[in-house]
């Protein structure tokens, strides 16, 4: 009997990744949930511009490469044109957050019938590790070399809560892939994401706390104990909305 094999829908391509850097943890859970709900077939991931811009050569659904920060915008020309479609995005914080803020906002606004996966390392991954949108207030990065200071950069912003406040936005929830504990909490997470996309809910979204060892300057153990006891307290795990839940009261 088997009790453990790679999904069917990651391809055999090895993964580019930095040692430590959990984007691998988060491939393999949204193809498990891909084979689960049995959609490879129907269904259409888009890519970003950062460490995971080579996503498209990792899944066995048809991909799109967006320019940057455009994954929402492409993911709803897609959705719109083949309704029937399972549509996801993956991107991380500097895509997302900062070039791709506003079509992330707007896409919720509209209530898009799309999933989006969102990792956030709190900095730029594949670009050198400069500031990001969700780099802690005292953070070190090549941009910020005195940490993060708020007077000067302002605050980190966190998404899960901002896109929880907008109307079209179905499912909101932010995890982390630290721990077997919270590996499987994300699992369900995106499992959910990707089930009310198929009942046409609205706009869902995945936030994903990761690691980037690299950029931080961390050895792979390190970084999981950084992002525990930094980001976690800042960017608290938990579902910021449920539609679902709503619409039982």
């Amino acid at each position: 009997m088997i009790v453990f094999e790679k999904p069917h829908a990651l391809t055999d391509v090895p993964f580019h990744y930095c040692p430590g850097c959990t984007h691998g943890i988060v491939h393999r859970l949204v193809a498990e949930v891909l084979d689960e709900l049995g959609v490879e077939g129907t269904t259409v991931g888009v890519a970003p511009v950062g460490c995971s811009v080579f996503a498209y050569n990792y899944f066995n659904c048809d991909m799109i490469e967006a320019p940057h920060g455009r994954a929402p915008a492409v993911a709803t020309g897609v959705k719109r044109s083949n309704p029937d479609l399972t549509v996801f995005t993956y991107q991380g914080d500097g895509d997302l957050a900062a070039i791709g803020t506003a079509e992330t906002v707007h896409v919720g606004a509209r209530g898009e019938n799309i999933t989006i996966i969102f990792i956030n390392n709190a900095i730029y991954g594949m670009t050198g590790g400069q500031m990001a949108p969700t780099t802690l207030l005292g953070q070190v990065t090549t941009t910020s070399p005195y940490g993060r200071d708020k007077q000067l950069q302002g605050n980190p912003i966190r998404v899960c809560e901002m896109m929880a406040t907008l109307d079209g936005t179905a499912y909101a929830e932010r995890v982390a892939v630290d721990c077997v504990q919270n590996v499987r909490k994300a699992k369900a997470a995106i499992k959910k994401a990707f089930t009310l996309q198929q009942e046409k809910k609205g706009l869902s979204i995945v936030e994903v706390l990761s690691t980037c060892p690299t950029n931080w300057g961390l050895s792979p153990e390190k970084a999981l104990d950084w992002l525990r006891e930094n980001m976690m307290p800042h960017y608290p795990l938990g579902v910021y909305k449920d539609i679902t839940k709503e619409e039982q009261n």
